[in-house]
C-alpha cells in the first residue's frame, strides 16, 4: 500500500507527533512525507518526499500572529498551482496533519482524505469552546484544511473518535527531575518583551526558547537560547515549570512530565483560544498577555505547587491501526 501522510509546518508540534506516526504507519506499507509551511524548527529523521509552501501563518513579535506577514507569505497562484501539481491519486491512502495542499488537492479531485490533527479535535461540538467565538478564525480553521473523515487528538478524550495526545518517545524516556528553573516557549514574543516581563521576577531563573535568536546569551536571571529540540525538552523535563503559548503539544509534553504550567494564546490564533478553554477547564491557568495587568497572576503560578494531572497512554499504534484498518 502506498500512503501519503501530510504534515502542516507551522510551528513545532505537527513534525513532532509526524515522528512516532510515521514508523506507525511503515507497517501498512511505503509512506511517503508531504511538508507545507515555513515556521517550524525540528528537523524530522526521516525522508520528506515534498517540501511545498502552502499557507504558512507567521509569529508576531509581541504576543500573537502577524496577520500582514501571513498574508503577503502566502499567494494564491503557487498555493493553486501546488494543489494541481500534487500527485494524490498515486496513494491509497491520504492521511492529513492539518496540511493545506493535499487538503484540497483531495478535495478538488474528489479524492478520499483522513483528517487525522489536534484542530479536527478542538473544533468538535463535544469540546470547550472560549466565551468569545472568533467568526473568521473559526471559518479559516473549518475550511484550511477540508477532510473525508475526521479524527483528532485534544488534552482529554471528549468522544470515540478524539484521543489523547501522541507524547513522543524521546520524551516519554526522559529522566523528570525538579532543578528549580523554569521552561520559557513563547515563539510570537521576541527576546525584548520576553527579558522586559522576565527580569521583573528576578529570584526565578528562566531558561527561555526564542524563534527569534540564533545565539546564546544570559541576561541577569533569563537565559536566552536558540531553538533546540533535545536541549527543550531537556530543560523541561527538569525544571519546576514551563510558560508557553497555548498550543498542543508542548502543553500537553509538560502535563505528562507533571510540571506546572502556565499558558498565554496568541493574538489572532482561534485554535490557541480553543487549547486555552480546554486547559483552563482542566485547571490550568490562563493569561491573556505578559503585559502589567498579568504580572499578579505570574506571580501567584510561581508560587503555587497545584499540578494537573493526567494519564496519556502510548497507544498511538493502537489507534493508526484502527483507523488504517476501517479506510482500506
Amino acid at each position: 500500500m502506498k500512503i501519503l501522510y501530510a504534515v502542516q509546518g507551522t510551528g513545532n508540534g505537527h513534525l513532532s507527533r509526524a515522528m512516532d506516526i510515521v514508523p506507525c504507519l511503515r507497517n501498512f506499507g511505503e509512506v511517503d512525507v508531504l511538508v507545507s509551511g515555513t515556521q517550524a524548527d525540528l528537523v524530522l529523521p526521516f525522508e520528506v518526499k515534498y517540501r511545498l509552501h502552502g499557507l504558512s501563518f507567521i509569529f508576531g513579535k509581541s504576543g500573537g500572529v502577524d496577520l500582514w506577514k501571513t498574508f503577503m507569505s502566502s499567494t494564491v497562484r503557487k498555493f493553486t498551482q501546488e494543489i494541481k501539481s500534487l500527485p494524490i491519486e498515486q496513494y491509497d491512502l491520504v492521511i492529513n496533519d492539518f496540511e493545506p495542499i493535499s487538503a484540497w488537492s483531495a478535495h478538488m479531485k474528489e479524492y478520499p482524505c483522513i483528517g487525522l490533527s489536534h484542530q479536527i479535535a478542538a473544533l468538535d461540538p463535544s469540546s470547550p469552546k472560549p466565551d468569545d467565538t472568533d467568526m473568521l478564525g473559526k471559518f479559516i480553521m473549518k475550511n484550511y484544511a477540508p477532510s473525508t473523515y475526521a479524527y483528532g487528538f485534544h488534552f482529554k478524550s471528549y468522544n470515540k473518535n478524539i484521543f489523547t495526545p501522541v507524547i513522543r518517545n524521546s520524551v516519554r524516556g526522559l529522566d523528570v527531575q525538579d532543578k528549580g528553573h523554569y521552561t520559557v516557549y513563547l515563539p510570537a514574543y521576541d527576546d525584548a518583551h520576553l527579558l522586559k516581563h522576565l527580569m521583573k521576577f528576578s529570584d526565578i531563573n528562566w531558561q527561555v526558547f526564542s524563534k527569534h535568536n540564533s545565539r546564546a546569551f544570559d541576561m541577569k536571571n533569563v537565559s536566552i537560547r536558540p531553538i533546540n529540540n533535545d536541549a527543550f525538552i531537556t530543560s523541561m523535563a527538569s525544571s519546576s515549570g514551563v510558560l508557553c503559548g497555548a498550543g498542543f503539544e508542548t502543553p500537553a509534553e509538560a502535563l505528562f512530565l507533571q510540571k506546572k504550567l502556565l499558558v498565554v494564546p496568541m493574538k489572532n490564533q482561534y485554535e490557541q483560544h480553543l487549547n486555552a478553554a480546554a486547559l483552563e477547564e482542566m485547571g490550568v491557568p490562563v493569561i491573556s498577555s505578559l503585559k502589567q495587568k498579568n504580572m499578579l497572576s505570574i506571580e501567584a503560578w510561581l508560587n503555587s505547587k497545584s499540578r494537573v494531572v493526567v494519564d496519556y497512554k502510548n497507544n498511538t499504534q493502537e489507534i493508526i491501526t484502527n483507523i488504517v484498518t476501517k479506510h482500506t
